[in-house]
């Protein structure tokens, strides 16, 4: 691991850390409620890696539900992340065995992270990127052990910890507003979003939602270049 990299990349990932931390714990609470002792927090949270999938399957696996069930609920879950993915194609280019880790490592708050944060000067941006993918994962690991430990050990009323996720976001998207001169991909999200919540509801807003968002943004992809082209050049004189 790349000792420059992880220097540049941990303050990036502070707002990780503190969510993370909370949301781990939470998880770890909860799977000890559940029966299930800290090692499970570990493994879970070291092979699995998906906060909302791994709250579900704590939910599914307290009520005997099948791994066929908790399989396929974590994957409708996690559908998102397929547009994640397409999205970095083009960032983990030429990342070798690591490029696989990458994939498997992109949560919600690690690609926010990736899409928005600027590699500092002398850096690999791919130590930079696996750099903050290592961190964020070992942030939740930490948070899953913590939990799990202290559920065993202590009673504790967790009501309303898991606000820490939204706040997460919240946080992330206020550091990338500031940092972007562009701010219409992040308004037409937040159109996307809003107008689906509206005309199908909470529960089935998050597909139609994200593929308006990905052809919105085709669509303008020749627009949003050409003044990210010209932003650079401007940054650069």
């Amino acid at each position: 691991m790349n000792r420059k990299a992880l220097a540049a990349a941990f303050p990036v990932t502070l707002p990780v850390l503190m969510g993370y931390l909370s949301i781990g714990i939470a998880f770890g609470l909860m799977l000890e409620r559940a029966g299930f002792n800290f090692i499970w927090a570990f493994f879970m949270s070291l092979t699995i890696y998906a906060g909302s999938g791994q709250y579900l399957a704590v939910e599914l696996l307290s009520t005997a539900a099948g791994l066929g069930t908790v399989a396929v609920m974590t994957l409708l879950i996690n559908f998102r992340h397929l547009v994640y993915g397409l999205s970095m194609l083009e960032k983990f280019r030429g990342m070798g065995w690591r490029k696989f880790y990458m994939i498997f490592s992109l949560t919600d708050e690690t690609y926010a992270l990736l899409a928005g944060a600027a590699v500092p000067v002398g850096v690999s941006p791919r130590d930079f990127y696996f750099a903050v993918a290592i961190l964020d994962h070992l942030y939740w690991i930490a948070g899953s052990v913590i939990g799990g430990v202290a559920g065993g050990l202590l009673s504790l009323d967790i009501t309303g910890i898991d606000f820490a996720m939204t706040a997460l976001f919240v946080v992330i998207a206020v550091d990338q507003w500031k940092a972007a001169r562009e701010h219409l991909p992040a308004l037409l999200g937040a159109g996307c979003t809003l107008l689906f919540l509206i005309l199908v509801g909470e529960e089935q807003m998050l597909l139609p939602a994200l593929g308006a968002i990905v052809a919105a943004l085709l669509l303008l992809r020749p627009r949003l270049e050409k003044e990210q082209e010209t932003a650079g050049k401007e940054a650069d004189a």
